[in-house]
């Protein structure tokens, strides 16, 4: 027989809380209130009898129950969202061209497009890597993610993702001689970022910004610092999306809990009219299904 399940609205609150690691974000994902979340983590907490979180003013951490609960409810989301996918599937059909930032095309959309192109078989994608403004006003391309403040004229916009920094390191970097125990011990490290002001914000944060032996190196493309991380090199600070399959597989490491919010967040950019055309509708939904 199968186990009682615990509600649906709990389960959710808690998978977004998780996921975004404050509740305010949450609500904002929900649509509903702050403390309608709170209410609903502490009704699943009062149902499974353990506690999920460790709640401080800016941010919750999950709890070792917590931590086992995520990973099992995000999948069974993504595979509830994909199976509703699919019923409509059969209709989606045409050509798509989408444009976004090389980051996360390289890092993210690269290594799950082949999960959209099977369920969408008659759709002929093209994809543009590009943050730059004459995409978002060409007629040849459809749909953009763009990260930015979301100020673009005359274009519909929504909000995909508000990411986190926070260092990565290689495991052999993190395992070597050398290895990162402490924050003190970035100093004499080479620091990889794409403007050193993210750097800055995020030693501030850790309460190492007076740290001595610093060697912040500005590169200007954030995809060439992760895999130079990657590759050993040095230290980079990561965003939540783009290194987020890295740390999954062990790529990456994460050796520190502290992060601060990026400058700016990740929005969908269209024009006015196509927003809601199945198309670009059914690849949007697949991205932020993905992204959970």
């Amino acid at each position: 027989m199968r186990q009682r399940l615990p509600p649906l609205n709990p389960l959710r609150a808690f998978e977004a809380t998780a996921r975004h690691g404050t509740v305010v974000a949450a609500a904002d994902e929900l649509s509903v209130t702050a403390s309608a979340v709170s209410h609903q983590v502490r009704v699943l907490e009062s149902t499974l009898g353990v506690a999920l979180f460790i709640r401080s003013r800016a941010r919750v951490k999950l709890t070792p129950a917590g931590e086992a609960l995520l990973q099992p409810v995000k999948t069974a989301f993504d595979m509830i969202a994909t199976a509703v996918v699919k019923l409509d599937s059969p209709a989606i059909a045409g050509n798509l061209v989408v444009s976004a930032p090389m980051l996360f095309t390289s890092r993210w959309l690269a290594r799950h497009i082949g999960d959209f192109l099977e369920q969408f078989p008659a759709v002929n994608l093209k994809l543009i890597p590009s943050n730059e403004d004459k995409e978002i006003y060409s007629s040849d391309v459809d749909l953009c993610i763009r990260y930015g403040e979301g100020r673009w004229r005359d274009r519909d916009m929504k909000l995909i993702t508000h990411p986190v920094l926070f260092p990565v390191v290689s495991p052999a970097l993190m395992n070597g001689p050398r290895t990162l125990r402490t924050v003190q011990d970035l100093a004499n490290r080479t620091l990889f970022c794409e403007h050193a002001g993210s750097w800055t914000r995020w030693l501030a944060a850790a309460s190492a910004d007076k740290l001595g032996g610093l060697r912040i190196l500005e590169i200007g493309i954030a995809h060439v610092g992760i895999e130079a991380a990657v590759r050993g090199q040095g230290v980079a600070l990561g965003d939540s999306v783009s290194v987020r399959d890295d740390l999954d597989d062990g790529t990456l490491i994460r050796p520190f809990r502290v992060t601060v919010p990026a400058k700016h967040a990740y929005y969908w950019v269209c024009r006015n009219e196509l927003m809601e055309a199945p198309l670009i509708a059914a690849f949007m939904s697949w991205v932020d299904e993905k992204l959970r």
